[in-house]
């Protein structure tokens, strides 16, 4: 059960007094937490950029830089979401059940390791490839539900859509620094490979940070300022040594809210995977820019991206803590400007395909806006899991990311079957309006549908009032 207020925490009674330092532990969980997500796309994306590289002899000047023929490059792209589904669902229930500190640091430490290792298992081949990518997706698959479950514990409900959407804006930032510095290591003399030993170190000097300063939970923290403590587990609605409930599938799986923020985390994966994945290849054959540059301009738009999606979690917190809208009107705004404008653009950007004039520099504005107001959505569906319930937030978040990112796979497998010939912008326009189709689709299922209310099965023992309440209703 929601507070009457909404999600908004000054307005509870006998709430502790949020501590006033500018500063706590809840941050420093979000800061690791940003930049595992950063880390974990620098060793997803980097593949994107360094295919052209590991394809092309004429890319690095060092001779010596080994370069392959691969004719199944986008089957190599997606293989990595094939193994990355496969955990969402048990990661959920893992993070549920035993918390998910160490479950995280293993995993992740195995995903960095395979990136170090990809330079050495390159050169076997493509199905090779595929497999160590596969894997590498395995161990990325435990990250946002894990994620999820950590910030529905740490994040108070009227921080939610700044600290959440910072932790996830490491998606577009780790995008941004994939694309460039990949791009031009793979233009150096030390080559492609780099980028790949760079970002697994990265990962592991992570999952050691990790294991000495992060925690489960603020029960869990030995220094956790305790004013802070109360103030989040209070609002929050944490009780002392309670066993976490069992996960009501029946009543997640018939509920249309949970069907709605799947839908448009499906319609939002297409669309961004697509563009994700395979932007350099666009950027490199259509508008013949060479590796430096591409990764440089492939990367830019993610810049906007982390911008836009940050600015706009401040005001989507302004205005629910005002009361201004309520929290489902807000989440709805926020999705419908970050789905509908990428639409409108991609749109746009199909219709002038087979222009007789040079398209070049307003695709580069149109691919700006495309992948830059996405960020905005991140104030919309990404947080929405926390609105329907904290308790089951990490399933949740396994359960719709699991699905949505098998629907994200065919985006660049259908691009495979539809851009025959990488240099005709004729057939890349076809992937554009699929993808603008799909983007208005997922949101107005969304907006018809989604709720930002707490759902009465968060709680599953709810039929036996007098031994729980609702996650957000804290005893006197």
């Amino acid at each position: 059960m929601e507070h009457k207020c909404g999600n908004e925490c000054a307005c509870l009674k006998n709430v502790p007094v949020a501590p006033q330092d500018w500063y706590g532990a809840r941050h420093t969980q979000v800061i690791l937490l940003f930049v595992l997500i950063t880390t974990s796309y620098l060793m997803r994306i980097n593949l994107s950029v360094a295919i052209v590289a590991m394809t092309d002899s004429d890319a690095s000047p060092n001779p010596d830089i080994p370069t392959f023929v691969w004719d199944d490059k986008s089957i190599i792209l997606t293989s990595f979401f094939v193994g990355y589904v496969l955990p969402q669902v048990p990661a959920g229930q893992l993070a549920k059940n035993y918390g998910p500190k160490w479950f995280l640091t293993v995993t992740f430490a195995i995903g960095s390791l395979l990136s170090i290792l990809t330079p050495f298992i390159a050169p076997f081949g493509s199905w090779p490839m595929i497999i160590l990518r596969g894997l590498q997706g395995l161990m990325q698959g435990f990250i946002f539900p894990f994620c999820h479950d950590l910030l529905s514990k740490w994040v108070p409900p009227c921080e939610r859509a700044r600290l959440c959407t910072f932790v996830y804006a490491g998606i577009p930032f780790g995008t941004v620094l994939a694309m460039a510095i990949t791009g031009w290591l793979s233009g150096t003399w030390l080559g492609w490979p780099y980028a790949f030993y760079l970002f697994g170190a990265a990962g592991l000097i992570w999952t050691v940070l990790w294991s000495f300063l992060g925690y489960n939970s603020p029960a869990d923290h030995p220094h956790i300022n305790p004013k802070e403590r109360a103030y989040i587990e209070h609002v929050l609605g944490q009780k002392k040594h309670a066993a976490p409930p069992p996960t009501p599938w029946k009543e997640i799986c018939t509920s249309l809210p949970v069907w709605a923020l799947l839908c448009t985390y499906s319609g939002h994966n297409w669309g961004f995977t697509t563009l994700i994945t395979n932007t350099p290849t666009y950027m490199a054959n259509v508008l013949n820019f060479d590796i430096k540059s591409n990764g440089v301009l492939s990367a830019a738009p993610y810049l906007v991206f982390w911008i836009v999606s940050l600015v706009f979690s401040a005001i989507t917190d302004f205005i629910i803590n005002r009361k201004y809208l309520t929290v489902g009107a807000a989440r709805k705004i926020a999705n419908s400007i970050g789905m509908c404008v990428p639409a409108v653009a991609l749109l746009t950007l199909g219709l002038i395909s087979d222009a007789d004039y040079d398209i070049t520099n307003i695709t580069l504005v149109l691919l700006f806006v495309a992948v830059g107001t996405n960020g905005i959505s991140y104030s919309g569906y990404r947080v929405n899991h926390m609105d329907l319930s904290l308790v089951h937030a990490g399933t949740l978040m396994g359960l719709t990311n699991g699905i949505a990112n098998i629907f994200g796979m065919f985006g660049p497998l259908v691009l495979q079957f539809i851009v025959t010939d990488e240099n005709d912008p004729q057939q890349w326009a076809i992937i554009f309006y699929m993808s603008s189709a799909i983007y208005i689709a997922g949101n107005c299922i969304f907006v018809i549908f989604g709720s930002g209310e707490t759902q009465r099965w968060n709680d599953s023992v709810q039929d036996e009032p007098k031994r729980f309440k609702g996650s957000l209703e804290v005893e006197p």
